[in-house]
């Protein structure tokens, strides 16, 4: 058994998946099915090098940008390119070489045959979005670092390229993708990664992810095993770990579009499955006091929300206005009542509202306004021809 100290999985992902750009590997990844129509249009040489666990594309809308995470030889990239249309945009990326090159060399042939071109395949680490790799390489071409005194420059220029052309903007992305890939990311970087999918997408914009994840903690002694790690398995997220990262990355609404039943893999009794989830971008910022409430309609007694919201069926419960905004929006609408003053709030009378309270019932006073007694006369209760 390899020890873990000396491997780097960076490194042996990298020379796997190198080795999988050129000769099809069956077990790097469990099977998937995808929608055949969209398939048809994907280079069959992309489609004998597929290693993925999921399909986010029944998730992503026309004219939408899309960026897919560890993009490999890039079929994610051309189904969603189909799905977002010559409106969108689908930007790939990956670190590894061989599979950029496989993905860069089919894109011609992907345009010729869905009939418009909108894809682009970029260099660089899912951890690190903000780094250009091509640009660093070509900087390195012309400073090469031979000495320690050259680390400063190298440090520098990184930075730069950071601050100056990063490889993917804040805000630019309205979906982010990604296809059983989060997983090989070493586990002290994961964290920096689920900031780095919040950090480009615009506010509204979500992230739809599937990846391998186990029912327990995996042991060390798998995790440091070479071809586990490569194979989806040592590098897992616990799966309610992996679902709470997206909370941790400042991400809301966090649900499971698909959990897998039967594991995909089972090793010394971890189960290993494939999971599909979406978290939503938009909950930052400051809390005000419109006067609004929410009522939650069931079908529970009671839920609490990820901002300590308790929100009981039936109640009209104070919100913020951009609580009050969230809900009315997926993945919540449907399970909300949303409530707006009679009369609105002018904005020199608008205040902080004190979220992460238990509860706070919004009285009818405030919601029709003091003084409020008008009186209507009876309207039909059935507004249909024969339906009483």
């Amino acid at each position: 058994m390899t020890n873990f100290v000396s491997l780097d999985p960076e490194a042996h992902v990298r020379s796997t998946y190198s080795a999988a750009a050129e000769h099809p590997t069956a077990d790097l990844c469990c099977p998937v099915l995808v929608d055949p129509r969209l398939l048809q249009a994907v280079p069959v040489e992309v489609r004998e090098r597929d290693y993925g666990c999921g399909d986010p594309t029944p998730w992503i809308q026309a004219g939408e940008v899309v960026l897919d995470l560890g993009s490999g030889g890039g079929k994610g990239v051309f189904l969603a390119a189909q799905v977002v249309g010559p409106k969108g945009r689908v930007i790939g990326v990956d670190m590894n070489e061989d599979m950029l090159a496989l993905a860069r060399r089919n894109a011609p042939a992907f345009a010729r045959a869905v009939g418009f071109h909108n894809v682009r395949f970029l260099k660089g680490r899912i951890q690190d979005l903000a780094l250009d790799l091509d640009k660093l390489d070509a900087w390195l071409g012309e400073h090469p670092v031979r000495c320690a005194a050259d680390l400063g420059a190298l440090e520098a220029e990184q930075a730069r390229l950071r601050a100056e052309q990063p490889l993917v903007r804040a805000e630019s992305v309205d979906v982010v993708v990604s296809d059983c890939v989060l997983n090989l990311v070493r586990p002290e970087d994961k964290a920096v990664m689920f900031r780095e999918i919040h950090r480009v997408l615009r506010r509204g914009g979500r992230a739809v992810i599937s990846d391998i994840v186990s029912d327990v903690d995996v042991p060390a002694h798998l995790q440091a095993d070479p071809a586990l790690w490569t194979g989806c398995i040592s590098g897992a997220m616990r799966e309610d770990l992996f679902l709470q990262a997206f909370t941790d990355a400042g991400l809301y609404g966090v649900q499971l579009l698909k959990r897998d039943v039967s594991p995909w893999r089972t090793v010394e009794g971890v189960e290993f499955r494939s999971v599909t989830v979406v978290a939503y971008k938009g909950k930052e910022g400051p809390c005000w006091d419109h006067k609004q409430a929410v009522i939650y309609k069931g079908p529970f007694r009671e839920v609490h929300d990820d901002d300590g919201h308790r929100l009981v069926r039936g109640l009209p419960v104070a919100v913020c206005a951009k609580t009050f905004e969230i809900y009315g929006r997926a993945p919540y609408a449907e399970h909300f009542e949303r409530i707006e003053p009679r009369v609105p709030v002018p904005a020199e009378q608008v205040r902080p509202f004190p979220c992460g309270v238990d509860m706070l019932i919004r009285s009818a006073a405030e919601r029709k306004g003091e003084g409020y007694d008008e009186t209507t006369e009876a309207g039909a209760l059935c507004t249909t021809p024969g339906c009483c």
